[in-house]
């Protein structure tokens, strides 16, 4: 079971919509917060990014080519060529449409810098735990044989972005997709194996990764810490002490939220009837099942599925 697919899949609301921004210097944009995680790639040139209300992480930071940029809450920023450069609001006459996504162009005759921008439309309301262990900017340089598979899909980005041949409308969208992927493997790898706890220490722990695996695979399952512990090989409290220190919750309590979120997901993408969704979400009866849809997302199950289809599309 491929945890960080199903916790990514989990929270999103829709497509990545993403811009090419063309810069030329001098140049200045300021970005507002976005609903979702922003990201950026520099495809050309350099630039830096300056963030806004970000704790812990004030200062401006370089970007060369290749870079590439998670903003996990999809905070305010500002992208210039240099940061003492003025940053003015991007203005809807910037965009120019184009093949196979539109572009914002902006600044004077100087250097020239490209980068693809966007976001990916996820549920901030309810983010999985694994994504909010993430530092609010994530910065991952690509390049000299680090993250090869995130290295290729930023050279593929670049090349059909440079050069949109027949196919391209499908291909982009496809690797901007699988690009948040590649991005949180790449952070989650580069953390120490040492790390006394989270997700990063989690994922490869010989004792929790099982656990969770079985989890997300089978929520329906009646699982028990008990059961758990035995799958895995522990006494149930050494389990139950290593599953909280590196998740951050008790088993169950994952357990409860993981069988939720699972049912919200089916409320949002199905038309499974609600009895057949508490099953599968490990409920033995649709009343249970209500009662504790109601107590974590502060609503009905029926009333939330109107709700989220009634919801223009991102």
């Amino acid at each position: 079971m491929d945890i960080l697919t199903e916790a990514l899949g989990s929270m999103r609301t829709g497509n990545p919509t993403s811009v090419r921004t063309e810069g030329r210097a001098p140049w200045g944009l300021r970005l507002p917060p976005v609903a979702g995680a922003g990201f950026h790639v520099v495809l050309h040139g350099t630039c830096w990014l300056i963030p806004l209300e970000c704790a812990g992480n004030d200062e401006p930071i370089a970007l060369s080519p290749g870079d590439v940029v998670f903003l996990r809450d999809g905070r305010g920023h500002i992208l210039a060529d240099h940061p003492s450069t003025p940053a003015a609001p991007e203005r809807p006459d910037q965009y120019r449409p184009s093949t196979p996504i539109g572009t914002v162009t902006l600044g004077g005759d100087g250097p020239r810098t490209s980068l693809l921008c966007g976001n990916y439309h996820l549920d901030q309301g309810r983010p999985h735990p694994m994504l909010r262990q993430l530092p609010e900017v994530v910065h991952l340089s690509t390049g000299q044989g680090r993250h090869p598979e995130l290295t290729a899909a930023v050279q593929l980005l670049g090349a059909e972005l440079e050069n949109p041949r027949l196919g391209s409308t499908g291909i982009v969208p496809a690797l901007i997709d699988s690009l948040l992927l590649y991005i949180l493997r790449a952070w989650f790898e580069d953390q120490p194996v040492v790390a006394a706890a989270g997700w990063a220490a989690a994922l490869s722990d010989c004792a929790v990764a099982p656990a969770l695996a079985a989890i997300h695979e089978t929520p329906s399952t009646p699982w028990t810490v008990e059961s758990l512990a035995s799958r895995v090989g522990l006494s149930r409290a050494a389990f139950a002490r290593r599953f909280t220190a590196l998740v951050g919750e008790p088993p169950m309590a994952y357990l409860t939220r993981w069988r939720l979120t699972t049912a919200a997901r089916l409320l949002r993408e199905s038309e499974a009837p609600l009895t057949t969704i508490a099953t599968r979400a490990g409920y033995g009866s649709e009343y249970a099942f209500a009662k504790a849809f109601k107590r974590e997302f502060g609503q009905a199950p029926g009333g939330y599925r109107r709700d989220t289809r009634a919801a223009p599309a991102a």
